[in-house]
């Protein structure tokens, strides 16, 4: 079986994407729409892209035979999209978030659940070096119990002016001005799928910005949104806490988005920009040491570059070449051949992960990484905490939809003849 599939949206983001899918050995064919027809034809010429649509609607009702659709528009119209797209009988694979609002969210829940057609959000921090390391210690017991955690999304607005007037056009702060904490599922999904919890309560405090651009604040923006920067504090449901920082307001040059520290009761990882280390304690029963894994939580490139001592640190200690490419944690062999060499791509190479397991996913119609239960549990605690900002930090119950249909297998890694050398 090889798939065909829709991309819709041809931003910044997309373009990755739509080369990677046409080079999964899977799939057979990648059709595009956007409701800029430049774009669409420049991306057709690009990728060499033979079947193109004026918009989404027009690639539902005349591109009956695919088999996916691939979401890339603005963060706030994912959801009516995924539901459309999700009527029309097609697999999805939708750009963070899954919605913004809990309804929305529960509404692609109860779909996936009743047609069993994969749903699976890009959320690339999953695939982050720290989380993997994380959560592959925390699941061999390494880390105990878990106690506390803290994770951010750091993203000045002032950087991302350009991707928003890009897909915004004339009103682009009307969108930009969105609640930091209506696009958190970067930073808790690093800390929640590594623990496998949710959330069940929350309070979280809101910066109120008064930036000359006046992209946050009441009638500036459409959600009447105040906040540059919220910070949330979660509890959790093994009864742990986690702080999540959701800024776009920040005078800081670093990773977007990294766990700065994960605690359990026997054992600890912390990270400083590049320095990442695990640390045992006394109540681990062993001899209490520190592990340093610079060198295998950070890219390639960077352990090569520190190695032949080619980086000035007091300029440029973490570029965005250091934020590309694998990192020695990754497994490329889990990856068809054609992917692994692929020049490096932003967000940790996350993007050939993301595209291989959505792709097994729907040939195997096993449940992906960041399915719809998932995405869930990553995206609705942001939602009431923005809600707890706007009243000064109250603390709120956080509603959780449950876990996946225990008859529904999850993706494993199953080789198959392009995945051997």
């Amino acid at each position: 079986m090889r798939l065909s599939i829709g991309i819709v949206g041809l931003g910044l983001f997309s373009d990755d994407f739509i080369q990677l899918f046409k080079k999964h050995p899977d799939v057979k064919e990648v059709a595009i729409a956007d409701l800029v027809s430049e774009r669409v034809e420049t991306s057709a010429r690009k990728h060499g892209i033979v079947r193109t649509y004026k918009s989404f609607d027009d690639m539902l009702k005349n591109g009956k035979d695919l088999d996916c659709i691939g979401i890339f528009t603005q963060r706030h119209l994912h959801a009516p999209m995924v539901i459309k797209a999700l009527e029309a009988g097609k697999h999805v694979f939708s750009a963070v978030p899954i919605a913004c609002s809990i309804e929305e969210i529960e509404q692609i829940v109860e779909m996936v659940k009743k047609t069993r057609l994969i749903y699976m959000m890009g959320e690339t921090c999953y695939y982050y070096p720290c989380a993997i390391y994380c959560r592959e210690q925390y699941q061999r017991g390494a880390f105990g119990r878990f106690v506390y955690a803290e994770a951010q999304y750091y993203h000045d607005i002032c950087e991302m002016y350009n991707a928003f007037q890009h897909s915004g056009g004339i009103n682009w702060k009307r969108a930009a001005g969105i609640p930091p904490m209506f696009y958190p599922t970067h930073s808790i999904s690093m800390v929640f799928s590594a623990i496998n919890e949710y959330a069940t309560k929350v309070s979280c405090m809101g910066f109120r910005d008064s930036h000359e651009d006046n992209i946050y604040g009441e009638g500036k923006n459409d959600w009447d949104n105040p906040f540059s920067n919220e910070t949330a504090l979660f509890r959790m449901s093994g009864g742990g806490i986690v702080r999540i920082n959701e800024f776009r307001r920040i005078g800081i040059n670093k990773p977007s988005s990294y766990i700065t520290c994960f605690y359990g009761d026997k054992g600890a990882y912390e990270c400083s920009i590049t320095q990442h280390t695990f640390q045992k304690g006394v109540a681990s029963g062993e001899t209490p040491y520190v592990e340093y894994l610079d060198e295998l939580l950070n890219t390639e490139r960077y352990v090569e570059d520190k190695k032949n001592g080619t980086i000035d640190y007091s300029k440029d200690p973490i570029s965005v070449r250091y934020v590309e490419g694998y990192s020695p944690i990754h497994d490329k062999n889990r990856l068809p051949k054609c992917f692994r060499d692929e020049p490096p791509f932003a967000h940790f190479n996350s993007h050939p992960f993301l595209v291989d397991d959505f792709v097994r996913a729907v040939i195997s119609g096993k449940l992906p990484p960041n399915n719809a239960w998932d995405s869930a549990r990553y995206m609705i605690p942001g939602l009431v905490a923005h809600e707890s900002a706007l009243k000064d930090g109250i603390l709120l119950d956080v509603p959780d939809l449950g876990d996946a249909p225990a008859d529904w297998e999850r993706l494993t890694f199953e080789k198959k003849d392009y995945y051997e050398e």
